[in-house]
């Protein structure tokens, strides 16, 4: 993940030259206009001259490239009010309905305070509220919060894999997952021993939509149900034991889609499509990006894309599914003048010429409109998905902590760089590097449940006298046990906050040997992984190559393996090296260069747990 700061606001001592530059630019397009008919360029173009109503929007992961687009086209426009620049701000929808429920919006944690959200789904709306109004608190949100665009959540699956069960002439849905995921013979009982066990990617619905809205959708096919769903309905030992059997099918989870598309994208590069995993619950028009060669959808990187070997396609599940409307919510902290950028913002992009762009991107229209790009030869299915009815507020809140019970447990092991490089100070803060990791590894255990088996490490070089670079402080084992009488949260707790910062960095060595012990203390029923947080390089001359590192993690094809998710963590963290690791073991690599955004990088990497 990359965390990048706001443009520094423009100096006023530099108006008259931009002034002069763009009456002479107008001027030269004036006279080409009377010459040769060309159009005149717009205002728009140049940006706003002196102060300027300043409006952000905090957008969904998955349209922000969409967002910066139009944004960029709309900025410059002047209104009654005056002249309007829009900043767009990429933000998980889980993320910041939290900050919104939470009624102070902190900028160090959560980044500039929108002025508009814009989550991916309608449902994030309906939590917020209900959690607002749970508190005793005035609502942020108003009362309409119209869509601009619309995506409906599929099951995106290799085509050899969905054509094996019988796409796209046969109906197909969470029954028929489940089906697959719990049966012994795994792909086998539909002729295909060769790829294994059924395996499901999907995204945490704590913080990403797709995983909100895949959850949604299996509890409504646990229950047999197409609306009015309860939490009596919910809690059923049928419906628990339904989805149950779904999570178990599960690879990893994660705040974001792009994660399992990355990963599938370079498996299908080395001839292994088929082997990563079988199904992925994403939006519609991530299918066509990820065919065009682009899993981002961002506008910026679609030139160099080229696409894959084996392409997904959609399965929109038979028993419905749930539309992301991408809802545009003003809140009610901005004043007049931003109000009314945000309207006239919103009026542009539901104007043709925003919806176009929307099209352009695979997205369907705000009205369901669907462009050029929805086609079957893409792999989806331009005619409206049967869809399903978002449960209350009430039900939703319910439902997610039904899920957290009935997720696939974590066994996790966090290994932590004591290196003397953490003793250096992080300007602004007050703390030292390893005085932040220490608060968010802290803090990071309240996402796990007592089923989870959590234990730590901590390296740095020779922390033993046969020169070992780690030192085993907590034992692998289930949170709701105890260690040496001790409850290990709070021994978890309390060795974290008491890790001395010294001596180099044994990087390879102490990766392999943390990879190692967790696979041999695997289980078959859990996500098995390392969380490894380093501010360096390997220093460790006398240990194991990078090469023979990454070949020893590396899984066979088909097998799940332990998955080692990297945090780089200060500007001299090796991220290139970090990168590598990680995507040796089909994680993720999570980029806090700047050590302040080391609470959001945790809290991003427990998602996947």
């Amino acid at each position: 993940m990359v965390y990048q700061a706001s443009s520094p606001p423009r100096h006023r001592r530099f108006l008259p030259f931009l002034i002069v530059a763009v009456v002479a630019v107008l001027v030269i397009a004036l006279v080409r206009w009377v010459a040769t008919g060309a159009k005149l360029p717009s205002l728009a173009q140049f940006g706003c001259l002196g102060d300027a109503i300043s409006l952000t929007v905090a957008s969904s992961p998955e349209k922000a490239g969409v967002m910066r687009q139009l944004a960029e086209d709309y900025s410059g426009t002047r209104i009654d009010e005056g002249c309007v620049e829009v900043s767009i701000v990429e933000q998980s929808s889980g993320m910041t309905m939290d900050a919104l429920a939470a009624g102070e919006w902190d900028e160090e944690e959560y980044g500039p305070r929108p002025d508009v959200w814009s989550p991916a789904s309608s449902g994030w709306v309906e939590i917020t509220r209900q959690r607002v109004t749970e508190q005793d608190r005035a609502s942020l949100i108003p009362e309409e919060t119209p869509s601009i665009a619309n995506s409906p959540l599929v099951i995106a699956m290799p085509r050899p894999m969905a054509e094996a069960l019988g796409w796209p002439d046969k109906e197909l849905g969470w029954v028929d997952l489940h089906d697959l995921a719990d049966s012994e013979a795994g792909w086998g009982s539909v002729g295909h021993p060769e790829w294994g066990e059924f395996r499901m990617g999907k995204t945490n619905p704590n913080y990403s939509t797709s995983g909100l809205n895949a959850t949604v959708g299996t509890y409504f096919a646990g229950t047999g149900m197409a609306s009015d769903l309860t939490v009596d309905d919910i809690n059923s030992s049928q419906t628990r034991a339904f989805v149950s059997a779904v999570e178990r099918s599960i690879v990893h989870y994660g705040d974001i889609t792009m994660t399992f598309l990355a990963n599938l994208r370079r498996a299908d590069a080395e001839g292994q499509g088929l082997t990563y995993v079988s199904a992925v619950a994403v939006e519609e028009m991530s299918v066509v990006h990820y065919n065009q060669g682009n899993p981002s959808g961002d506008p910026a990187t679609a030139e160099d894309a080229e696409p894959p070997n084996v392409p997904l396609v959609a399965v929109y599940p038979k028993e419905g599914t749930l539309m992301s409307d991408h809802p545009y919510v003003v809140l009610d902290w901005a004043d007049e003048p931003k109000r009314a950028a945000a309207a006239a913002f919103l009026d542009y992009l539901l104007s043709d010429e925003a919806q176009q762009v929307f099209l352009d991107n695979a997205f369907r229209g705000h009205d369901g409109r669907t462009g050029d790009l929805l086609t079957e030869e893409n792999g989806v299915l331009p005619a409206e998905p049967v869809e399903l009815s978002l449960p209350s507020a009430n039900v939703l809140n319910a439902m997610l902590e039904n899920w957290a019970e009935l997720r696939k447990p974590a066994n996790v092991l966090l290994v932590i760089d004591t290196s003397g490089s953490m003793q250096e100070s992080v300007p602004g803060t007050g703390s030292t590097r390893l005085e932040l990791a220490k608060e968010a590894a802290i803090t990071s255990l309240d996402e796990f449940s007592d089923s989870d088996r959590v234990g730590l490490w901590m390296f740095s070089t020779d922390l033993e006298d046969n020169g070992q670079d780690w030192r085993e402080l907590v034992p692998l084992g289930p949170l709701g046990a105890s260690v040496n009488g001790t409850p290990r949260r709070e021994e978890l707790a309390e060795r974290i906050s008491n890790l001395p910062p010294g001596g180099g960095t044994g990087l390879y060595d102490t990766a392999l040997a943390a990879h190692t012990l967790v696979a041999e203390h695997s289980r078959p029923d859990a996500i098995n992984a390392v969380v490894f947080l380093t501010d360096g390089k390997n220093e460790d001359l006398n240990g194991i190559s990078l090469e023979k590192l990454l070949d020893s993690i590396t899984p066979e094809p088909g097998q799940q393996g332990v998955r080692i998710f990297t945090i780089s963590y200060g500007e001299d963290a090796d991220l290139k090296t970090m990168t590598q690791i990680a995507e040796a073991t089909n994680a993720a690599a999570y980029d806090a260069s700047d050590p302040q955004s080391i609470d959001e990088v945790f809290e991003a990497v427990i998602s996947n747990f």
